[in-house]
């Protein structure tokens, strides 16, 4: 269908960049496999998204670069085991003029026709999540049942969710009824060129130093006989290098970014050590 036919059936055309003002630049992102395509199109046919991917790897800054790229507002949200339904959706509230009607974060986005980003939203009660059914599949629908409403997504709106698969288990897990309702995309590591790119850019660090952080990290992700609930991630890379940056001595930087934020224990905490001093040095 070209851009003539969807405008004779009524479906309301959006350009890349149609909100932004005053010439800001994107929040950098480095592409990894033509997922800001795959983002951008999902957008367009108004089908909600999914990000899967281990913590630290970017779905965060994606999510924002995409946002900003299209030129729509962006909400977000980040779950945790006590978020209900009128967290997101709104309630009534008693103020000095009597009780009124407050918007949650997800109503609001749908209002303004934003992109509402859910992170981590496997933690948020199952029955939470069935909130989003009806924006998610055809109808895109929010009803606001405690106010009789039915909101009409417009079509800039647009869902996202993300979760950690590695957090998965039977207690912590999507629905197979709401996880149909989303096109999935999954999100790694960058490759090592990269990811060099990448801790450069957001540290200011020089190239060879930023490649010793990423020769780093890939020595720890090898790692599989130490009980490690995450392993070093690009983000982790990051805060390091800032700190080397700023004076901090990398092996130092190393420990205080990377080391102590994946473990407590004592005993493991000196195996990585050990990893850092090998590959980065005194």
């Amino acid at each position: 269908m070209d851009m003539s036919e969807r405008g004779a059936l009524g479906l309301e055309l959006f350009q890349p960049d149609a909100g932004r003002t005053g010439g800001a630049p994107l929040p950098f992102y480095a592409e990894q496999a033509g997922e800001a395509a795959l983002f951008e199109q999902a957008w367009r046919q108004r089908l909600p998204l999914l990000l899967k991917g281990p913590t630290g790897c970017g779905k965060t800054r994606f999510v924002e670069h995409m946002a900003a790229r299209l030129g729509r507002p962006l909400v977000t949200v980040s779950c945790h085991d006590d978020l209900s339904a009128a967290d997101l959706v709104g309630r009534h509230l008693i103020g000095a003029q009597g009780t009124v009607w407050a918007d949650g974060p997800l109503t609001r986005a749908v209002r303004q026709g934003a992109i509402c980003y859910l992170d981590e939203v496997v933690e948020a009660r199952k029955d939470t999540t069935v909130v989003l059914h009806p924006l998610a599949d055809d109808r895109r629908v929010l009803p606001i049942e405690r106010t009789g409403e039915l909101l009409a997504a417009p079509a800039g709106f647009m869902l996202v969710v993300s979760y950690n698969p590695g957090y998965q288990n039977l207690l912590k897990s999507l629905k197979p009824s709401t996880r149909q309702r989303f096109v999935a995309l999954t999100l790694g590591y960058p490759e090592p060129v990269l990811e060099t790119r990448i801790v450069e850019m957001e540290s200011g660090v020089a190239p060879d130093l930023a490649a010793r952080l990423v020769r780093l990290a890939q020595a720890l992700r090898r790692l599989t006989e130490h009980d490690l609930e995450e392993t070093a991630s690009t983000r982790l890379l990051v805060m390091a290098a800032r700190l080397a940056a700023g004076g901090v001595p990398l092996r130092a930087a190393c420990r205080a970014a990377i080391v102590d934020a994946l473990t407590d224990d004592a005993d493991t905490a000196a195996a990585l050590d050990e990893v850092v001093g090998a590959v980065i040095g005194s």
